[in-house]
């Protein structure tokens, strides 16, 4: 094979669990050009993959909403003769997409499997994404020998992050832990409370500067968990990149976060933290790069598989998890 297309998932953590694939592609075709079809915002991710070679955006909820937009898209993969599509996407649209665009080899998973020249059966998906997703290689006879998922940093970002640490007022040598707040949806996040209680915590018995990462939608409440707590953090929420973002886990002391993806893009640069679980699964969902992560679960009884309740009303699973729990656990990272 010369010419590869990777039809990838939606999400970032998903993004990121999804690298070990091109990893092991690179590897048996190293001579390959592999591509990938992603979906906007997780195109950034990819640009740190040094096993990705193109980027082709699938916009499915802009420019490609329409029919005769994913046709011009169709017509263009069509044009780049690949040899063969890895799907880890089970859409019947992506599936449908890569059938019209006549490309001889179809591998993975798609609910029409008469889409695919070799559908992969999986007989249940309790299993890691990261192993769900490797699942298709494994499937077309391809060894996987790695999986661990690793992204690169750049030097320009670094760099980068030293500027708006400065301006920030923090010298690019002062120790700090990163809290991210934000979650894809709320059942995963811990509350703000919590969350202003450790930062204090955290200030006052370890002398630590607070910085606040996530995207914009988190900045109002990174600064209201800083005013709660009482202590003068540095707020980055909406103001990094994402290479400034990797940059800032990377040097952080500990990163401390829900199961989000910051936390798996951390993991994927070698930092160091805690991961709050609740109704999410480690075996599942837990991060799978260089950085030691200890994950904080504690069974509830209604969580005893992956929960997608997203109308509960008391997250119990999420608040079980107290902040003395974390600290403790940040005393073993200090140890």
């Amino acid at each position: 094979m010369n010419n590869i297309l990777v039809v990838n998932v939606n999400w970032l953590g998903d993004a990121v669990f999804s690298i070990p694939v091109f990893k092991a592609l690179k590897k048996t075709y190293p001579q390959a050009c592999i591509t990938c079809l992603c979906v906007p915002r997780v195109k950034e991710v990819l640009e740190y993959c040094p096993y990705v070679d193109k980027i082709i955006i699938y916009d499915e909820r802009g420019l490609h909403r329409f029919p005769w937009r994913k046709w011009t898209l169709i017509r263009y993969l069509r044009k780049e003769k690949f040899d063969a599509a890895f799907l880890l996407h089970r859409s019947v649209t992506r599936g449908l997409m890569v059938y019209l665009a006549g490309i001889p080899l179809r591998i993975g998973y798609c609910k029409a499997k008469a889409f695919l020249t070799h559908p992969v059966a999986m007989k249940s998906e309790d299993v890691h994404r990261c192993d769900y997703y490797l699942k298709v290689l494994e499937g077309y006879g391809i060894r996987v020998q790695d999986r661990l998922c690793e992204l690169r940093l750049k030097l320009e970002d670094m760099r980068s992050l030293d500027t708006k640490l400065s301006k920030a007022g923090m010298s690019p040598t002062e120790s700090y832990v990163v809290l991210n707040t934000g979650g894809n949806w709320d059942l995963k996040r811990w509350s703000t409370g919590s969350f202003a209680l450790l930062a204090k915590r955290l200030d006052e018995e370890f002398g630590l500067k607070i910085v606040f990462s996530g995207t914009n939608k988190d900045r109002e409440n990174c600064q209201r968990i800083a005013q709660a707590a009482g202590i003068r953090a540095v707020v980055l929420a909406g103001e990094t990149t994402l290479g400034e973002s990797l940059a800032l886990y990377k040097r952080a002391v500990a990163v401390i976060s829900g199961d989000s993806g910051p936390l798996h893009l951390a993991s994927s640069v070698g930092a160091e933290g805690i991961g709050i679980f609740g109704p999410t699964r480690l075996e599942i969902t837990g991060p799978r790069g260089s950085g030691l992560f200890q994950i904080l679960f504690k069974d509830t009884g209604c969580n005893k598989a992956p929960c997608y309740h997203l109308s509960c009303t008391n997250n119990v699973c999420m608040q079980s998890v107290t902040v003395d729990d974390v600290c403790q656990a940040f005393k073993k990272i200090r140890a």
